[in-house]
């Protein structure tokens, strides 16, 4: 969730304004498959060709740029990628067959992992699908195949359908005329980056293995990240995303057996499968310390509870809720879909009492007689009731210093267990101490050498903040289900 200090004061407009960024059809591609190149061969094997990173822009490339950098957290700055990156796409280009072409690549603040081009040559690849690379080949493998879309002009794309945000559409749907809520119901449906077809993407597949493989770099990473890609998906199985920020690759092109394997054949035509360096000792030297996950100068959720240590406050969602952070606002919703929750900040003008404010029409079927001033947590508050036609609402404002926070619980049928779920959540609200807000560090990748004795299971006992590490340290260091770490063996960690 936005925090006040990158939004228009009193968030209302400022909300607004981010939920129609997030709703403009982008002209860019979000892909479901990459592969893996391996570390760019020396310059002297590849004809020398002066890079040219000075990319034309358009009106429409800058508001598409902007939209992005609102969308996934702006821009990473880490000066020791982005001159591995550099080196990468120039390799790329030289060994393509318009290296006149100009590519300007941007890291993206954001733990999803996903990468996109715009058809001037602008690559956007996330901090999330970097941390998840395990070597220079494999994150080449990525920037050839966006470069391969912008050289093949695919032009035909498509909008995947919103399959995550049903819920919280029909919730919103119900919501009446707040712009805000119906901008964030728009962002679900919208957000998911426009895709290529799946042919678009089986051809862009091929022309990255062949621009990878006259790079000199391993061409079968393609098919290796493409499978890392998947087993890191698995992960996220069942625990449904509601953030368009979220979605990755996979979202819209799961990397199907037939993929990986035309991926796998298409390799074969230049190099066997020992072929290739892959520089794995140069890129995790450039990938140590970067940050994991969720950045908590937005706000960051662990578990069941949300945090912003920037603005000084957490709050807890009920049991069986699963919450998500996103752009707009903080969402959550319980298993099974009965029940469901959006906390986000507006803007009250001062002189506004807060019931008032529920009552000023921005939210249709509110029951005026119901509305109640109360304190929570020694923070002046109101509440109250609302009826749309297939859902119930319990809807709370909250003054916190000199920003209001809303709570709205919705509920199919209105039960003494919803009341008590928004009723405890809106009570967990509370200021974090000093100690909260000094630990609330972002989760980072240590690279670690795997000491005697070490085994799957020890080094995952050192991770911190993730679910199911076993599982994760395997995905995140490219190790299958059997694979067994080798003492002297560098690896990644997750830690505090």
């Amino acid at each position: 969730m936005e925090c006040a200090g990158h939004r228009e004061r009193g968030a209302g407009r400022g909300f607004l304004a981010a939920s129609a960024l997030l709703c403009a059809a982008f002209t860019l591609s979000a892909c479901g498959n990459i592969g893996r190149f391996e570390t760019a061969a020396p310059a002297s094997a590849i004809s020398p060709v002066k890079p040219n990173r000075t990319v034309a822009q358009t009106p429409a490339s800058e508001r598409e740029h902007e939209r992005i950098l609102s969308s996934y957290g702006g821009a990473y700055d880490d000066p020791k990628l982005e001159a591995l990156i550099g080196k990468t796409v120039d390799r790329l280009v030289a060994a393509s067959d318009r290296p006149d072409q100009a590519y300007k690549v941007t890291i993206l603040n954001s733990g999803a992992v996903n990468a996109f081009a715009l058809p001037t040559g602008q690559l956007y690849v996330t901090r999330g699908l970097i941390a998840l690379a395990s070597d220079t080949s494999e994150l080449s493998s990525v920037l050839s195949h966006e470069m391969a879309h912008v050289l093949a002009k695919h032009a035909s794309i498509r909008e995947d359908q919103a399959r995550q945000a049903a819920v919280v559409t029909r919730v919103v749907t119900d919501m009446g005329n707040d712009p805000d809520l119906t901008a964030l119901a728009l962002a679900k449906t919208k957000l998911t980056m426009a895709s290529f077809s799946r042919a678009q993407e089986f051809e862009a597949d091929g022309i990255g293995v062949g621009l990878s493989a006259k790079a000199h770099f391993d061409p079968y990473g393609a098919a290796r990240f493409l499978s890392s890609m998947e087993r890191n998906a698995a992960l996220k199985a069942g625990k449904t995303s509601l953030d368009p920020r979220a979605q990755d690759f996979l979202s819209s092109h799961p990397a199907t057996p037939e993929r990986v394997q035309n991926a796998q054949a298409s390799a074969r035509q230049y190099t066997s499968p020992e072929g290739g360096e892959r520089d794995r000792e140069t890129y995790l030297a450039a990938i140590d310390n970067i940050v994991y996950g969720e950045d908590p100068s937005e706000g960051f959720v662990r578990g069941r509870r949300f945090l912003h240590p920037k603005l000084g406050f957490t709050f807890q969602a009920p049991d069986t809720f699963t919450l998500d952070n996103t752009a707009q606002a903080v969402i959550g919703v319980r298993e099974g879909g009965t029940q469901a929750m959006r906390f986000d900040v507006v803007r009250v003008p001062a002189e506004q009492s807060l019931g008032e404010y529920l009552n000023s029409g921005w939210m249709e079927g509110v029951e005026k007689a119901s509305t109640e001033d109360i304190t929570i947590n020694g923070f002046p508050a109101a509440s109250a009731t609302a009826h749309g036609d297939n859902w119930q609402f319990k809807v709370y404002a909250l003054r916190f210093g000199s920003d209001v926070y809303r709570f709205i619980f919705a509920a199919r049928q209105k039960s003494t267990e919803s009341e008590r779920n928004a009723r405890e959540t809106v009570n967990s609200f509370r200021r974090l101490t000093l100690e909260e807000i000094q630990a609330a560090r972002p989760l980072r990748i240590k690279v670690i050498t795997v000491q005697p004795g070490d085994t799957v299971e020890s080094l995952a006992h050192r991770m911190a903040g993730v679910d199911r590490p076993a599982e994760r340290f395997r995905v995140l260091n490219g190790l299958d289900q059997h694979a067994q770490v080798k003492t002297r063996d560098r690896v990644k960690i997750v830690v505090d």
